[in-house]
């Protein structure tokens, strides 16, 4: 007699993980929440209660089954400032520290403090940014992920077969545009896993970033789906390809260090030491001083908001995975 091989039952699919980019959220609600809100003691808490508001909207947009918010311990890595130095150097203070309004500097250490009270996964990597974090996050996640972020550098991670999607905020939570493949495709020419290179061949001001003299994003676009890569684009330049102008490949030959710098600077790490897993939203489990907290920082109203919304996602997501 033989027997059939055995077959171990399918795993149940992977739910989705929703990973935040915190300061995002809190520069924008910093400048767009009113500044009458405040502690007990006075100590403005309008960046803490829109990061807080904006939790809420993105949670209900992605519906989750886990959740990790990504700080910038780092906000300028000494890796990256190595090979190139102007990287977010006019962004920095004469001690190297980010500049930041004081009324947002004293607001950003009470931030992980509320979330970690509320039982939301932190993580904060030294050495490496948030984007870096978030990158790391969903190279892991066996399951699809949603990256809320107002950096458009994250859209080099967007995988449509996983899915990987960014939930762009840059006009906003509430107007948040969810990017994936096509998205990247119609906005700028290039499939999103070229979004790097495209970045390092326009430049990004924002960053610090030159670019190549004479090459906008029309021009980048055109380059990269003709040779399809910034390598094989300096291979084919070295090469006098006849398909690149005579001056143009000049200039590409000519910044071949910098390219080489600007891909250590542009391309997100995707092997930071994480220590901190994202946790399940049905697993959430509040501080037993929230209520204290939340009362001292005058985000009882906030607080009481999100762990609604946590609430709601887990019934969300379980709708989802039994067909209820």
């Amino acid at each position: 007699m033989v027997s059939s091989p055995s077959t171990a039952p399918p795993r149940p699919p992977v739910g989705k993980l929703l990973a935040v980019d915190a300061a995002s959220l809190y520069f924008r609600a910093f400048y767009g929440v009113p500044e009458r809100f405040a502690a007990r003691d006075g100590t403005p808490v309008n960046a803490v209660r829109g990061l807080l508001d904006a939790l809420v909207t993105l949670i209900r947009l992605s519906e989750p089954e886990f959740l990790a918010v990504c700080l910038d311990p780092d906000w300028r890595p000494a890796f990256r400032v190595a090979a190139l130095p102007a990287y977010k150097a006019h962004r920095a203070a004469s001690d190297g520290s980010e500049i930041v309004p004081p009324e947002l500097a004293v607001q950003i250490p009470l931030i992980p403090k509320v979330l970690q009270a509320l039982g939301i996964a932190v993580v904060a990597v030294p050495g490496f940014e948030a984007d870096d974090a978030l990158a790391t996050l969903a190279a892991r996640h066996p399951g699809p992920v949603d990256i809320a972020t107002g950096d458009r550098d994250l859209f080099q991670v967007v995988d449509d077969a996983k899915p990987v999607r960014v939930l762009y905020v840059q006009r906003g939570v509430r107007d948040a545009e969810v990017v994936d493949d096509g998205y990247v495709r119609h906005r700028y020419g290039v499939p999103a896993s070229s979004y790097a290179d495209f970045a390092m061949l326009r430049g990004d001001p924002s960053d610090g970033l030159p670019g190549i003299p004479g090459v906008g994003e029309k021009t980048a676009a055109r380059l990269l789906r003709t040779f399809g890569s910034v390598d094989a684009l300096l291979a084919a330049c070295a090469a006098g390809s006849a398909d690149v102008p005579a001056r143009l490949r000049e200039r590409i030959s000519s910044a071949a260090s910098y390219l080489a710098a600007a891909h250590i600077v542009v391309t997100v790490r995707r092997d930071v030491p994480i220590d901190t897993a994202p946790v399940p939203v049905s697993g959430v489990r509040p501080a037993a001083d929230l209520g204290a907290l939340a009362d001292e920082l005058g985000l009882a109203g906030p607080v009481h908001r999100l762990l609604n919304a946590l609430g709601h996602a887990t019934g969300a997501a379980r709708s989802h995975a039994t067909g209820v």
